[in-house]
């Protein structure tokens, strides 16, 4: 009786030390990656919350202005007075690098808008 006992040799691959650098850069590129992308979301939840916070304080802002010029309103009637609306505010900004220079055009506008010198 013959036995045959045959041992599987096991096949190494060898993998060039390039290869394995990438593969490990990679990893750890892709764990970076992953990392800063949860600091990210913390900080945006965090700025998520303050932005609610600051838009809650402006309509509280506004809601108080508008109760506030409804009882000014209610006071001059109620003292037999007249109440005037206040008026928006608009502001029209011009930054002007100097008159010379500026088509003919463009500084007749400036003239129409009085703002011919500079700093004024």
């Amino acid at each position: 009786v013959c036995l045959f006992i045959s041992t599987m040799a096991e096949a190494v691959t060898y993998v060039p030390e390039s290869v394995l650098k990438k593969r490990a850069a990679a990893d750890a590129e892709r764990a970076n990656k992953i990392a800063a992308r949860i600091v990210a979301k913390k900080r945006a939840r965090v700025k998520r919350q303050d932005i609610f916070k600051r838009a809650e304080k402006y309509v509280r802002e506004y809601k108080k202005q508008e109760q506030s010029i409804l009882r000014m309103r209610r006071e001059a009637k109620k003292a037999g007075n007249y109440f005037r609306e206040p008026e928006t505010k608009v502001y029209f900004v011009i930054r002007i690098r100097g008159i010379m220079g500026v088509s003919p055009k463009v500084r007749k506008i400036l003239q129409l808008l009085r703002l011919r010198q500079i700093h004024n």
